[in-house]
């Protein structure tokens, strides 16, 4: 069985892996789409380690094998999704009552706890422990399925910084993780949302979901400015992940005002420290998310509240993948979500 890892900068190899068989307390899953990441091309564009159980993150499938400890609650052929695990009970931060920062379910959503696969989701079967799945909601396609993951990003932190009732927001990005967050902060009830981004064709995609301005860099300031009378947007989310966005996010913001990071920025960010003290800025980071946030963001997108097959633009193959990073690194792509086939 063939798999895809990142082995260094601009270098994406298919690998050769033995058929996965599930522990008893695991699962096999047969993968039927896989996404490519924001996160999975930072990585092929740099040279840092990747590591390999999440080169590949975003991944829906049906069960083709489960272990003999978890029967009773799993079938062949049940429709999954990938979720973060439980909270543990066991670490420090879970006897501290900190469950949210449970350290055994960070270490799984990084890929560097000890039961991590040797692969992600960019192969034909991939064998988790059975925590890390949650059935799909079955009003979901295949390809919305497959986008439930970065869909989850987005809502867990919209749910982590919410805007208010009429808040003017700015979204700065318009990947996958930035439109999705567009539309959260919509049904959240802000009342204007400003999409930040270079690409026309994101732009163009983020007014079609319901951006009231999406804008080019350049004119971010200058469109805040106008729709608050010069004080600044309520709250900015950070989508894009480059670290000179993190002062353009908060040089967005009015004194008061909220930022929450979520793009994953590579090496060291400049900052103003004496802008954020001065404007007292509330800043926050989100990653990853919850079981209950998976579960509730398949109930809005099942629902039609949230709408992904506007992102999806492509699909290819294993054979096609190393084309489809380069081209997504290249900075200006006509792609936004593009899934992998790894059975095409």
């Amino acid at each position: 069985m063939r798999a895809a890892l990142i082995t260094g900068r601009h270098r994406l190899e298919l690998v050769e892996f033995p058929e996965p068989t599930p522990a008893a307390g695991g699962v096999v899953v047969a993968i039927d789409r896989c996404g490519i990441c924001g996160t999975d091309v930072h990585a092929y564009g740099s040279d840092g380690p990747y590591p390999p159980a999440i080169c590949g993150h975003e991944w829906t499938g049906r069960l083709a094998a489960v272990g003999a400890e978890v029967g009773a609650t799993w079938s062949e052929g049940d429709r999954v999704v990938i979720a973060s695990p439980p909270a543990c009970g066991a670490c420090d931060a879970c006897h501290a009552g900190q469950a949210r920062w449970c350290v055994a379910a960070f270490l799984v959503a990084i890929g560097r706890d000890p039961g991590a696969p040797p692969h992600g989701g960019f192969a034909s079967q991939l064998a988790v422990d059975a925590s890390r799945v949650l059935r799909v909601d079955p009003r979901l396609s295949i390809e919305q399925a497959a986008q439930v993951e970065p869909a989850s990003v987005s809502f867990h932190a919209v749910r982590h910084t919410p805007p208010g009732l009429g808040d003017v927001a700015v979204v700065q990005g318009a990947g996958p993780v930035g439109l999705t967050t567009l539309q959260w902060v919509r049904a959240a009830g802000a009342g204007a949302v400003v999409v930040v981004e270079p690409n026309e064709v994101r732009r163009a995609l983020a007014a079609e979901l319901g951006a009231t301005h999406a804008v080019v860099p350049a004119d971010a300031k200058p469109t805040v400015n106008e729709l608050t009378r010069g004080l600044g947007a309520d709250v900015v989310y950070e989508c894009v992940g480059r670290p000179d966005a993190v002062q353009a996010a908060v040089d967005l913001a009015r004194r008061g005002g909220a930022m929450c990071l979520i793009g994953v920025a590579d090496g060291q960010a400049s900052i103003s420290p004496a802008s954020w003290l001065v404007k007292e800025i509330e800043v926050r980071a989100a990653l990853a998310f919850t079981h209950d946030d998976v579960e509730r963001a398949m109930g809005m997108i099942a629902d039609g509240r949230i709408a992904l097959d506007p992102l999806h633009t492509s699909t290819v193959g294993l054979d096609e993948l190393d084309a489809a990073f380069a081209d997504l690194a290249g900075g200006s792509t006509g792609e936004v979500k593009v899934l992998v086939d790894p059975n095409r």
